[in-house]
């Protein structure tokens, strides 16, 4: 028997896709070619995944592969990835996405984790050289395609350190030297990532406004953020684990706030614990970038707090009194 698929998912999720445009608009802006090429190599393998995958259960793929579920993913991981990043790194990381985060389970409706973030994840455990090469100016067309498919090593020539990194591992100049003399730090953020981060800013807003998502992932996540990095602010110095607005327009804030936090399958149901996850994945993050092996904890902090989710449902939900 046929599944159809359901048509509001498949509303959602083109507008979400809508949404991302001003974000990726921008991290081409500022990458070139390879966000493209990430878009495609994920957008490819996580639409064969769930093709073959569904054909194995005995199903029309076509139901699945309709519903704009996958590409959503796809689309989420490009932007996070590398934008030169060899060309088999986004096909691991759509296909693990895809193939463990979301079709193990049952497919669409039964996933426990966000698929993206368990991609991410992934490689990021798996091939942390790989992860940490981002590019400085953006190539043409012709040196992205070179680099991604034949993973040669002119990369080092390009690489830079980003905002995160940098704060990390600064042991003696003070934040104002950094904003500077640091080639990852722009005005109030990452050096091009606050202007990401604005873009995905206005993207949520879209979908906040066309009622795809709702308020509270999203504002629990930033305010955890900006609560904890404002209480853990020690000033300017060279130990400064670096100001609130920093944190909120560097790394992928804003994509995780509204785009991330916001997966409704993998996370609570209820508005209060929507609430609270949100929270505790902005605390998360603050946490990991500042002490944590990792520039960025976005995908650990919703890993984490998916693991949290029924807890916080149960925790939520409103108790029901005993009849007399």
């Amino acid at each position: 028997m046929s599944v159809r698929p359901d048509p509001r998912l498949r509303t959602s999720m083109g507008l979400v896709l809508l949404a991302c445009v001003p974000g990726l608009l921008v991290l081409t802006w500022l990458h070139g070619w390879g966000l493209l090429l990430n878009m495609g190599l994920c957008a490819g393998a996580a639409l064969l995944c769930e093709a073959v995958l569904v054909l194995l259960r005995g199903q029309p793929p076509g139901t699945a592969l309709s519903d704009g579920s996958a590409l959503v993913t796809a689309v989420l991981l490009a932007a996070a990835l590398p934008s030169l990043a060899p060309w088999w790194l986004p096909v691991t990381a759509a296909s693990v996405a895809i193939g463990i985060g979301k079709q193990a389970f049952g497919g669409v409706g039964h996933n426990p984790f966000n698929p993206a973030m368990v991609g991410y994840a992934f490689v990021l455990l798996s091939f942390p050289l790989q992860m940490n090469h981002w590019p400085g100016p953006a190539p043409g067309l012709l040196d992205s395609l070179q680099q991604v498919f034949t993973a040669g090593d002119q990369i080092d020539a390009w690489a830079r350190p980003t905002l995160l990194d940098g704060l990390r591992h600064n042991r003696s100049l003070t934040i104002d030297e950094l904003f500077a003399s640091h080639p990852g730090f722009g005005s109030m953020g990452g050096r091009g990532n606050e202007w990401v981060n604005l873009a995905f800013l206005l993207g949520g807003l879209f979908l906040l406004q066309r009622k795809v998502i709702s308020w509270h992932a999203p504002a629990g996540l930033l305010a955890g953020l900006f609560l904890f990095s404002l209480l853990a602010w020690n000033g300017s110095g060279s130990d400064s684990n670096g100001s609130p607005l920093l944190h909120l327009f560097s790394g992928s804030t804003m994509m995780a706030a509204f785009f991330i936090a916001t997966e409704p399958v993998s996370g609570p149901r209820h508005e209060r614990a929507r609430l609270l996850f949100g929270v505790g994945a902005g605390v998360l993050i603050y946490l990991i970038r500042t002490w944590g092996s990792y520039p960025d904890g976005t995908a650990f902090a919703i890993l984490l707090m998916n693991l949290l989710a029924p807890s916080l449902e149960r925790l939520a939900a409103p108790r029901q009194q005993a009849a007399p």
